[in-house]
């Protein structure tokens, strides 16, 4: 099977099979969105959910968030992974946003990653998540199942996963693809066990073949 096969049958399953694929954040505007996606770096999506709703009730716009002090700020996200730093970085990114900006979440990813606390793949969320762009976020699921399934090869870090996937998934798929890729990792491509016998990718996954099929007729 060539790559190209393989991305074509990945992404033909996903498409047939699939719901809609959005984001499991929750959030009500680009600035909700954006300060939901910086909370949930290493932290999952549903904690970040437990704790937007009164950071976004007190705190709903940037102009008012700019205006808080970080040590406010952490009394929201106390549960959040890593609060401290989070806590500075969402003042620092809503006094941006009202300084350089005008209170609009930009749709460049150049511009967004110069936001405190925004990095490549935050960037590449809002960019495609909230402005439609084809640009693709790589988190570890993305990473994890991208290289198990063989869509990308001796990819060493997210950039280069990336870069790899923009080249082979058409434009259009590109902000479906990302959501599709991560909620298949969240939830059947698991980091420690994954779930290959009720995966209906394994045919045309590269793990699978190499872990069960391949073992397989080793052992008989």
């Amino acid at each position: 099977m060539t790559k190209q096969e393989r991305y074509d049958k990945v992404l033909a399953y996903f498409e047939n099979n699939e719901a809609p694929a959005q984001t499991e954040l929750t959030y009500s505007n680009p600035f909700e969105l954006l300060v939901a996606v910086i909370l949930s770096a290493q932290c999952t999506d549903k904690r970040v959910n437990l704790t937007t709703p009164k950071l976004f009730k007190d705190y709903p716009t940037s102009q008012a968030m700019s205006l808080a002090s970080p040590e406010t700020l952490f009394t929201y996200i106390r549960s959040i992974s890593y609060p401290n730093n989070k806590a500075k970085h969402l003042v620092g990114m809503a006094t941006m946003l009202v300084k350089d900006f005008k209170s609009l979440v930009p749709s460049d990813v150049n511009l967004l990653i110069k936001l405190p606390g925004v990095g490549r793949k935050t960037a590449n969320v809002i960019a495609s998540v909230i402005f439609d762009k084809p640009t693709m976020a790589v988190d570890t699921h993305v990473f994890r199942v991208s290289n198990r399934i063989g869509l990308t090869t001796n990819a060493k870090n997210p950039l280069q996963s990336e870069k790899q996937l923009i080249k082979f998934i058409p434009e259009h798929l590109v902000p479906k693809a990302h959501h599709w890729l991560i909620l298949h990792g969240r939830y059947v491509c698991l980091a420690r066990n994954p779930k290959c016998d009720g995966c209906s990718l394994k045919l045309h996954c590269k793990y699978f073949e190499k872990n069960y099929i391949k073992q397989n007729n080793i052992n008989n």
